[in-house]
């Protein structure tokens, strides 16, 4: 496992690490990241047990997490990445993007309930590659919400059990977060539920603090593991 040294620290900037068992693959991602402005790999791993250790400590803002790994593979890797007491030691939220090369992996939804914010095929483009890491940043998912839905749908036996904590949402809380679990953005909920874009960031905050859920991601999985959306 690698890191790099500081960057020109002049800006904010998304601190980017790489998690891949093939040297190459990781070496090209790598120019292709530090090509783009505002971003900057920090460190790489060639496998999911050192991509735990580096990302304590090197806190990145983005993990590319390749999915089949030797030692540790990538799901159990987002597993421990997520657990709640490294969650609660951080002082600013990581998200993780599976790297696969199959479309709707299994093994990618798996990891997705994990914590991941979606997955990437392998064969993307860099300007889709450097999209995804700022869509990932701002805590929203890299595939479309269809996409989403339909492998959390096939994948997995749904949990009809809701969770007393749903009950603690108010009528207009439960407004937002029906559209948000269909993958609607700020904007579209604003004008679904006539509220301004603020509110609708405020009803949002509320939602993920009361259901204890990381972001936006994970309320298309609570909802669909409840049963909550059609």
């Amino acid at each position: 496992m690698t890191s790099y040294p500081d960057g020109d620290p002049a800006g904010p900037e998304i601190t980017v690490l790489l998690v891949d068992d093939q040297d190459l693959f990781r070496e090209g991602v790598r120019v292709i990241v530090d090509a783009q402005p505002g971003m900057r790999v920090v460190g790489d791993a060639a496998n999911g047990l050192d991509a735990v250790t580096l990302v304590d400590e090197l806190a990145p803002d983005v993990v590319l997490m390749d999915i089949r790994m030797p030692e540790m593979d990538g799901v159990e890797a987002t597993r421990q990445i997520f657990q709640p007491h490294r969650v609660a030691a951080r002082e600013k939220p990581v998200r993780v993007v599976m790297l696969t090369t199959f479309n709707l992996d299994d093994r990618a939804a798996e990891a997705i309930r994990c914590g991941a914010s979606g997955f990437l095929l392998k064969d993307v483009t860099p300007a889709q590659l450097a999209d995804a890491i700022r869509t990932t940043y701002q805590g929203n998912a890299v595939l479309s919400p269809e996409n989403l839905i339909d492998l959390l749908d096939h994948r997995f036996q749904p949990k009809p059990d809701v969770p007393q904590s749903y009950s603690t949402l108010t009528d207009k809380e439960r407004e937002v977060f029906a559209a948000a679990a269909e993958g609607l953005s700020n904007t579209e909920i604003a004008s679904r539920v006539f509220l301004s874009e603020s509110t609708v960031k405020t009803h949002v905050s509320a939602i993920l603090r009361k259901l204890d859920l990381r972001d936006r991601v994970q309320i298309v999985v609570f909802a669909r593991d409840h049963q909550l959306v059609g």
